[in-house]
This record gives structure tokens, sequence and C-alpha cells, in this order.
């Protein structure tokens, strides 16, 4: 039987509304240990803001991080995956879209988690050469 995304996924990812700003994602960032937020409008995800965003889109373009809102530099042309898909599906949607995560969301897009490359790899079962070949693709900006 394959084992299915939420298996392995991270549950309760942290998530922010689209109004929340920079200064917000990145002191959760710092005091949780972790890399990425995803972003909400009433309750439903709308896009991931990373610490890369914040560095490249944010400091880099010399915005205000007090007052620049997620909505202004998050990702959210967001591919994403349900908690019953299985790894496979997963591991072959990060190839394809040259991405480290997908959020996991229900029918209705409200976030569960996140599934991450690292999680697939620790998980084994998912050929080792799919996940080298995603995480050597260029990031997506």
């Amino acid at each position: 039987m394959s084992r299915r995304v939420s298996d392995v996924m991270t549950r309760g990812s942290r998530a922010l509304p689209l109004d929340a700003t920079l200064y917000d994602a990145a002191r959760i960032m710092r005091d949780e240990g972790i890399g990425d937020v995803l972003v909400t409008l009433d309750g439903r995800l709308c896009g991931l803001v990373t610490d890369r965003d914040i560095v490249v889109r944010g400091v880099a373009e010399r915005r205000d991080a007090r007052h620049t809102p997620l909505g202004e530099v998050c990702s959210a042309d967001l591919v994403t995956i349900g908690p019953d898909d299985d790894l496979d599906t997963a591991a072959r949607l990060m190839r394809e879209q040259a991405v480290r995560r997908l959020p996991v969301v229900d029918d209705e897009q409200r976030p569960l988690g996140i599934v991450s490359l690292g999680d697939l790899a620790r998980a084994g079962g998912v050929d080792p050469g799919v996940l080298s070949g995603i995480s050597q693709a260029p990031p997506n900006l």
C-alpha cells in the first residue's frame, strides 16, 4: 500500500493573513525555526512566503518590513496537494514544478500542513533519483 502525504507532512504549519506584514512572518520564522509561512485569506490558502522571499522581494527591494503586507511578496501561484494523495504524486509534482515544498490543503483550500522534499526523503519509498532531480532544480522566483 502506498504511503499518503498525511503520513509524512508537517502538520500545524504556521499561517498568517494576507495583510500581515513581512515583519510578522520574519518573527514567526525566527521564533519557530522555520523557513516558510502559509498566507491565507478568509482561512483559505492564497500564498506562501519563504525566508528567501523576504530577502529577495522585501529587503533587496528596500521594502519597509513593518508596513509591507505579505500579499506584496508572497508566491501566489501555488501547486498544492491533498492529504490523501500518495508520496509518488507529491514527488512528481515537486519535480514537474521545480518546488521543494507543497502546501497540503483540504477540499476547500484550507491549509492542513506542508510536505517538503525533506519529508519525502525521510519517508523513504520514493525513488532517490527523483528526489535528487528536485533538489537540483533552480529555485522559482
